[in-house]
């Protein structure tokens, strides 16, 4: 309908590239987050949900906008996949994360602006974790299905799923090369996946989705010879037809799938694409800047909070809280006046762009949003309508071809890029603006 949406009050935004950190974020000065923190942040009636491996709260720029009472973890750690059990009946509490993938991605999304390390695109925003990732980075349905169906019930307005469901990286409905058991498997996923989807979708939580890290385009797959990924040695080689396989989230319905960028602003060569993509952003690209100082270095990937036993278990922080020498340039420190330390890296992945994303879609809801009893609501297809619009297009490559034969892939890594300056199967709609997302009239 016309007629635009009035602007949300809110406090006075604080300026994110003030923070300690802020010069290391080439990703946020990409998409304009730091400006659009001069004139929104967000606000905390907007609640994120991080459908992932747990977030640490103990990092003073989650604990700030983190809600305890509102988070839940859907998993039970498996041994086997996750090492041994650390709390009773194998389940972590809220605010832990073994992993470090989701606390990355929290505070991408909504890292305070505290004084203390980072800050995220909605650093105002509540951040809600939603746990139904393993330790050991796998992501099955059952707690997939739990965490989808929460965010509807307790009102969480934007998920950001950085994942997808294992073990089958395609679920097929009636591959040939599947037994019926595998068949019937791959056939409740789909229709299950469809399903919880189809329920957040109806209580309006939009959901952001990473692309996925096979270097291929998802509308014209490659042979898939690594599902099922569980048990361990278990996969087999299929052909994949994309009428009837699909990855999901990103191929679910009412999924905004975005793709990875490196600081040049080229596909990441990693990133997936194809027609099943909505925006692009930033997610790291080690290989980036060839014939630079910067080519292939750790400044090239996305800088985030990460769990500091995380660090101390890979060696990189020692048993006193200190950088280990030698990853100075990798891992950071950064502690409030009160002792409080953060701990900060480096990764990379479609990860790593959606909760770029996931944060601009906050900021929209705050922006658009109508008021409710309990905080704020807006539509996922109006907060999709508005990234989409703000988002800066990007014209296919000079070509029509992404290549990284000097990043030393061979061609099996060329991406043909099809359709317009509006929309393609690189960039989708363009690469995601905070500041314009924030600022221009976008419904009318």
């Amino acid at each position: 309908a016309a007629g635009r949406i009035a602007a949300a009050p809110r406090t006075a935004p604080r300026a994110a590239d003030a923070e300690p950190l802020a010069g290391l974020q080439w990703d946020m000065r990409m998409i304009k987050a730091d400006q659009a923190s001069r004139t929104s942040t967000g606000s905390a009636r907007v609640r994120v949900g991080i459908i992932d491996s747990g977030i640490d709260a103990s990092n003073p720029d989650l604990a700030a906008n983190f809600d305890a009472g509102l988070s839940r973890n859907f998993v039970t750690d498996i041994p086997d996949l996750d090492g041994p059990c650390e709390f009773a009946g194998c389940v972590d509490p809220v605010g832990w994360d073994d992993s470090g993938h989701g606390t990355h991605v929290a505070g991408t999304v909504a890292a305070a602006i505290n004084g203390t390390g980072v800050a995220g695109v909605a650093p105002d925003v509540t951040l809600v974790q939603v746990r139904a990732g393993q330790d050991g980075g796998s992501v099955f349905l059952n707690p997939v299905l739990n965490a989808i169906t929460y965010a509807g019930d307790a009102g969480l307005d934007v998920v950001n799923m950085s994942f997808y469901v294992d073990p089958w990286l395609f679920n097929c409905r009636s591959n040939p090369a599947d037994s019926p058991q595998a068949q019937a498997e791959q056939q409740t996923v789909i229709r299950a996946m469809t399903r919880a989807m189809q329920y957040a979708h109806r209580r309006n939580v939009t959901m952001v989705v990473s692309l996925g890290n096979t270097h291929q385009d998802l509308g014209n797959p490659r042979p898939d010879a690594s599902s099922p990924n569980y048990p361990p040695g278990a996969a087999y080689p299929r052909t994949i037809d994309p009428a009837d396989c699909s990855v999901l989230p990103i191929e679910g319905p009412h999924s905004i799938g975005v793709s990875s960028l490196g600081p040049s602003a080229r596909k990441a060569d990693y990133s997936n694409w194809g027609e099943q993509i909505t925006v692009s952003a930033p997610g790291g690209w080690f290989r980036d800047g060839f014939g630079t100082p910067g080519y292939m270095t750790d400044a090239n990937l996305i800088l985030s909070t990460y769990p500091k036993k995380r660090l101390q278990e890979t060696g990189r922080v020692d048993a006193e809280g200190n950088v280990v020498p030698g990853f100075e340039n990798s891992v950071f420190r950064s502690c409030t006046a009160a002792g409080a330390c953060g701990y900060y890296a480096y990764l990379q992945g479609t990860s790593m762009a959606a909760p770029h994303a996931t944060g601009v879609a906050a900021l929209i809801v705050d922006r658009y949003g109508r008021p409710t009893a309990g905080g704020v609501t807006l539509a996922p297809n109006t907060v999709e309508k508005v990234l989409t619009r703000s988002a800066a297009n990007q014209p296919c490559p000079a070509g029509g071809v992404q290549t990284y034969a000097a990043e030393g892939r061979d061609a099996t890594w060329n991406a043909p890029c099809t359709g317009t300056l509006e929309f393609n199967t690189i960039y989708g709609h363009g690469i995601v603006d905070a500041l314009a997302a924030v600022t221009g009239p976008y419904l009318r």
